[in-house]
């Protein structure tokens, strides 16, 4: 069983997914740091927060899969 706090970080997570997946940048980054001040080390929100960043200044094009591609290792 999850601990309070985990299940909040996954709530925030989960809303934070849902969102970037419907292109909602701004709002999905929201939640992600909302996950992260829950738990600063959650690797997952810290990935999507950085993926949020980039598509709020880089958006994606119209036809885009949801597939982030890495230009850097």
């Amino acid at each position: 069983m999850l601990s309070e706090q985990m299940q909040q970080v996954l709530a925030a997570y989960n809303d934070g997914l849902a969102l970037y997946k419907k292109r909602e940048f701004k709002m999905a980054a929201e939640m992600f740091k909302k996950a992260l001040a829950i738990k600063k080390d959650d690797g997952p929100s810290q990935v999507y927060l950085e993926r949020c960043e980039h598509f709020i200044e880089e958006p994606p094009p119209a036809d885009w899969d949801g597939v982030y591609v890495m230009k850097t290792k």
